[in-house]
């Protein structure tokens, strides 16, 4: 009897360390595509949108040394020069990311609420319904119910257990729980470190573009002997542009890395009460 368990056990476990190691596989080549692609498009957007001829006056194309005066803000972004598609790109990857942390971290919060969800399950527990408790976990479909259903699956397995202490069957329910929580940590955390290397490199990407925007509009002023004031305003502009979009990239990186941490921590911190609330239940129920 003991090792048909065993056995069920068993052939369960490569099943979840498969599915996420697909899970990790499939993030992995998203982001290694996402990235290049991103760049792609913000180079193309740079040459085609904002460099479009319609954006300048005269219908002549504006650059970085050239007289050219933009009519609208696309021109104006143009003349920010060659540091823009760089955060354009850095922009577009937080879009992208931020899609991505939303429809995974919505699919892990499931259909019920983790404190309901919890809930639930501790009632089917104290009514040692433990068949009842797994249908729950069917019905949230989250993170937190595959934890919860890992653990009940032990916790039904060890009820049958008569060769091993209470204590000992705690603790194999929360090796259980251990073990799928830190199955399910990974895909919620996934991606985040975009947000977190984006925030700081797109601010020193917009000091970069601001640097090279001043060194030109001074050097353009020595060059005409102080007199030409154009010059110095195309390279103010071209600072200033890239200020602007390295500081709003960052912040808007900033943002979302600190509401999907938020999110993260709640989910985490309903896999932390199913923990309790299973080896609780049984250390009452099963003495």
């Amino acid at each position: 009897m003991a090792e048909t368990k065993s056995t069920v056990s068993a052939s369960q476990k490569p099943a979840t360390a498969g599915h996420a190691t697909k899970s990790k596989r499939g993030g992995n080549l998203f982001a290694a595509l996402a990235v290049p692609i991103c760049l792609i498009v913000a180079i193309l957007f740079y040459i085609f949108v904002l460099g479009n001829p319609a954006n300048f006056a005269g219908g002549v194309r504006g650059g970085i040394g050239s007289e050219a005066k933009a009519i609208n803000y696309f021109g104006v972004m143009y003349t920010g020069g060659p540091i823009v598609p760089v955060l354009v790109s850095l922009f577009l990857m937080v879009i992208t990311f931020t899609i991505e942390r939303l429809l995974t971290i919505s699919k892990a919060k499931g259909k019920i609420k983790p404190t309901e969800f919890v809930r639930r399950v501790q009632y089917h527990l104290a009514n040692r319904n433990i068949d009842a408790a797994l249908a729950e976990c069917d019905k949230q479909k989250g993170s937190v119910g595959n934890v919860m259903r890992a653990g009940l699956l032990k916790y039904k397995e060890m009820t049958e257990n008569t060769e091993l202490t209470t204590e000992q069957k705690v603790l194999a329910i929360q090796n259980e729980i251990e073990e799928s929580t830190t199955l399910e940590l990974p895909m919620l955390e996934k991606n985040l470190v975009f947000f977190a290397t984006i925030a700081p490199v797109a601010v020193l990407f917009g000091l970069l573009g601001t640097v090279l925007g001043m060194i030109r509009a001074f050097r353009a002023l020595s060059a005409s002997g102080g007199t030409d004031s154009t010059q110095l305003a195309l390279g103010i502009s071209e600072a200033l542009v890239n200020t602007a979009l390295g500081i709003s990239t960052s912040v808007l990186a900033v943002i979302m890395y600190n509401y999907f941490t938020t999110n993260i921590d709640g989910i985490t911190y309903g896999i932390d009460e199913t923990g309790y609330t299973l080896t609780r239940s049984f250390a009452a129920y099963y003495k």
